[in-house]
């Protein structure tokens, strides 16, 4: 059973608030780090690490972590939304990845929320902001609210998934990015998808047969791992968002503008070394 799902509303307030607070001592032992930023926190406020870690920077699809926060702030799982061909040009003409939907398939929300975090589907976050602003430019004002509302004061979002279209996709920290993990993970359906591997829908009346498969490596090369996301852009490198369990603590961290595999080892270091220090301590 997960340690994430049992962590107390105080807890986590503490963790989110240490995050924006507290300052990093990068200790001798710990992991090296090459991403650009980086930031570890353990569920009871300890900072493990930090490098740069309020710089403002590009983010890529770590913003569809909001993107299902918001979503779900509204929405019922068992919702469900029609793709349009609008959803499918959108991720299509961006050259972003997409989860394969068509025009007329019809989903569940939770449906949708896998293509959105597995595959990191540009097609369905362009689906779920559509519906649930109503309209892209709505849903984007509630992300930016919903970031003010949770203190995240150095995130600004201009789309639903991170592109570098319009504003350079928006910018966060990766202090943001940690606290924002951390109440998502707290919604036990957000918890669910981003730690699965592989997602299938079998072929209905009302869609095909789909496979996603999440593109966070990290969940199959250490034990304990609990998501959260992976992104990329040329603006912002590799990105990884990572939640684990060790020593009886939920620990998140993140790693901004890295290379492709070395973000995945990196990570793994990390929430070793933080576990080492939180059962020495």
């Amino acid at each position: 059973m997960r340690i994430g799902a049992f962590i107390s509303s105080a807890v986590l307030a503490a963790m989110t608030a240490a995050a924006g607070t507290a300052q990093p001592a990068v200790a001798a032992d710990a992991p090296a780090v090459k991403a650009a930023t980086a930031y570890v926190v353990d569920s009871s406020g300890t900072v493990h690490f930090g490098k740069r870690e309020t710089k403002r920077v590009p983010v890529a699809s770590l913003v569809k972590v909001m993107t299902a926060y918001v979503v779900l702030r509204e929405a019922k799982p068992g919702d469900t939304i029609e793709i349009t061909a609008t959803d499918v040009k959108y991720a299509a003409r961006g050259g972003a990845a997409t989860a394969g939907l068509r025009k007329g398939e019809r989903f569940t929300v939770r449906d949708l929320l896998y293509a959105l975090m597995l595959p990191s589907g540009a097609d369905a976050a362009n689906a779920l902001a559509r519906h649930y602003g109503p309209g892209k430019t709505a849903f984007i004002a509630k992300m930016n609210r919903t970031a003010d509302s949770l203190g995240l004061d150095d995130t600004r979002y201009t789309n639903a998934d991170g592109m570098p279209t319009p504003a350079g996709g928006g910018y966060s920290t990766a202090v943001d990015q940690v606290k924002l993990a951390g109440r998502a993970l707290a919604n036990d359906t957000f918890a669910a998808v981003v730690g699965t591997k592989t997602h299938k829908v079998g072929k209905t009346s009302v869609h095909k047969a789909h496979t996603w498969r999440n593109s966070n490596k990290l969940l199959s090369r250490a034990e304990g791992v609990l998501g959260v996301k992976t992104g990329y852009t040329n603006a912002a490198g590799h990105c990884l968002l990572f939640a684990g369990e060790r020593s009886g603590k939920q620990i998140v961290g993140v790693l901004l503008h890295d290379q492709n595999e070395r973000r995945f080892s990196t990570a793994e270091r990390l929430l070793d070394y933080a576990g080492e220090q939180i059962a020495g301590s």
